[in-house]
């Protein structure tokens, strides 16, 4: 008999604040990344990590209280059931996706003399804070940053013009001429494109070692690539010598920001004339010295973002021959993003003969963004080779999974019955359960039934049929026709995390009449955790019996 101790600990727990049902495995959906059509700079996105799939073990803790039972309440020390959620797991891959990992254009702050200065991605967008409070031109400076920080870009530009020429050895003019031109650029109107432009070069001119010179190359750029998409041939062609000497010229340091102007140039050159652009971003990604790699990288951005027909070819060549792994994976990510038949061509290669298990990882997830029978084809092709790489491999099967396709469906239960890799097939179990269709569901089902599969797939197999709809009358009558112990258990799990009424009383059948002992205290601690009335009134029938 199960002991009252026991019983009247569920009624304690179902009387407590009922807690939360567990949570269902939520459906891991890839976040689909958004290019950037102007030059903002991605850093190359992690690859999601894939659901670490360990033992579903779903077994219902015990509640056992006394001399001998009082071995902990086994329920509340591990929620064994909870440990197979592995759906939540597979949600950790939005925390690592690329696409939200790091656009590094949303900036960056950095302290300069105890101020911030704000920066968006190649040159600075706030002011600093005043700081020469005894300085004629300190008023001005004031109202004009007071007005940018507020958008009101046009008045700004006329106080920080007024300072220029007003108070010309002020320790603010020599940045006043950036502030002036970059208010005239938000404004985005022609005539203001080209004061700008006058005025950047004025204070290049005459002040080269103003704090803000760095950010005005980089703010020149961008408007001249603004003129340069207008027609204006003068900023074209300026554009086009700043990117000719991107390529040219050697890197010799490993900022950032110093490569920021010439991004912007061969973004701008790109978008306007792609015959002259393309070998300059060539030349850029045969650089070799040392800190050209940053450089690199951002060209095969640039080039992604216009498709000539050299564009795939470019970037296969990038991702087989970069001897840096992160443009090599950079290059892999954006043929993905491309995802042109030529593309899925050069990603099948990579697939095939890469020998660098993370460039692989990347071909896989690339080829998985790509939504065509041709490349849903190759990672099927990839995922049923028995001698490639097994990680990869279940890799491939994930990404199948979430594509929601009939013919990937039919291909991983095939491969399920061919495979004897005991890791490969829970991944196979997890995919299925992903795509939640009635065929899916009713092959879990006739998986747990078979028992020439091991138990613990098995259990995995009923965990997930459970949690993608499977029919509760089918769950019920399955507790009668096994006599596997830990089917049974699992079962019992499998109830507790359903709705509807069946389940309940199925669970209340257990508590009363099921002669395991074992499998009755198991039905009585999730009794214990219902918030159903009907479950606190069968522990209390079950106490008076």
């Amino acid at each position: 008999m199960v002991s009252m101790l026991s019983l009247l600990a569920a009624v304690a727990l179902h009387l407590q604040v009922p807690p939360a049902h567990p949570p269902r495995p939520l459906r891991h959906i890839p976040h689909i990344p958004v290019v950037p059509t102007m030059p903002v700079i991605p850093s190359i996105p992690e690859m999601p990590s894939i659901p670490d799939l360990e033992a579903l073990d779903a077994s219902a803790p015990m509640l056992a209280i006394g001399d001998a039972e009082l071995a902990g309440l086994e329920g509340l020390a591990g929620l064994e059931g909870l440990a197979g959620l592995e759906g939540l797991a597979g949600l950790e891959g939005l925390a690592d996706m690329p696409e939200l990992a790091g656009l590094e254009t949303l900036g960056a702050l950095e302290i300069d003399g105890g101020t911030v200065l704000s920066r968006a991605r190649g040159f600075a967008t706030s002011p600093h804070a005043p700081w020469a409070t005894q300085d004629p031109g300190d008023s001005l400076y004031r109202a004009a940053r007071q007005l940018l920080n507020r958008n009101r870009y046009a008045d700004a530009a006329r106080l920080f013009n007024d300072l220029i020429n007003r108070y010309a050895r002020s320790t603010y003019t020599p940045d006043a001429y950036y502030w002036a031109a970059f208010a005239l650029y938000r404004t985005g109107e022609d005539p203001n494109l080209r004061q700008a432009v006058a005025l950047l070069d004025k204070q290049k001119a005459q002040y080269p070692r103003a704090s803000t010179g760095r950010d005005s190359d980089a703010l020149l750029t961008r408007v001249l690539g603004q003129l340069a998409r207008q027609g204006d041939q003068d900023a074209a062609s300026r554009v086009h010598q700043i990117a000719g000497d991107t390529a040219r010229t050697t890197t010799t340091t490993c900022s950032d920001d110093d490569d920021d102007p010439r991004i912007a140039a061969m973004n701008a050159l790109l978008q306007m004339d792609a015959a002259n652009a393309v070998p300059i971003i060539k030349k850029v990604l045969a650089k070799r010295d040392p800190c050209s790699a940053g450089l690199r990288k951002k060209a095969v951005f640039v080039l992604s973002q216009k498709r000539t027909e050299e564009t795939e070819d470019i970037m296969l060549s990038v991702a087989r021959n970069d001897p840096d792994p992160e443009v090599r994976q950079q290059a892999v990510f954006w043929l993905g993003q491309v995802g042109s038949e030529k593309a899925i061509s050069a990603l099948d290669s990579i697939v095939t003969h890469a020998q660098d298990e993370e460039l692989l990882e990347k071909a896989i997830f690339a080829l998985s963004q790509i939504h065509s029978p041709r490349a849903a084809q190759a990672l099927r092709d990839f995922a049923g080779q028995e001698n490639a790489p097994e990680e990869a491999r279940e890799r491939a099967v994930f990404w199948l999974g979430q594509a929601h396709d009939g013919a990937n469906a039919a291909f991983l239960r095939e491969l399920f019955g061919r495979s004897t890799n005991e890791d490969l097939k829970e991944k196979i179990i997890f995919s299925l359960s992903q795509m939640r269709s009635t065929e899916n569901t009713r092959w879990l089902m006739d998986l747990a039934l078979n028992s020439r599969e091991g138990i613990e797939l098995r259990k995995k197999a009923l965990f997930w049929a459970g949690q993608t709809g499977a029919d509760i009358t089918d769950l019920v009558q399955l507790y009668d026709r096994t006599s596997d112990h830990d089917m049974k258990e699992q079962l019992i799990f499998v109830y507790s995390q359903r709705h509807e009424t069946q389940a309940l009383d199925k669970m209340i059948d257990i508590a009363r009449h099921e002669t395991d002992r074992e499998l009755r205290k198991k039905a009585i601690f999730w009794l214990g955790q219902s918030r159903d009335p009907r479950a606190a009134q069968a522990l209390l029938e079950i106490i008076n019996q």
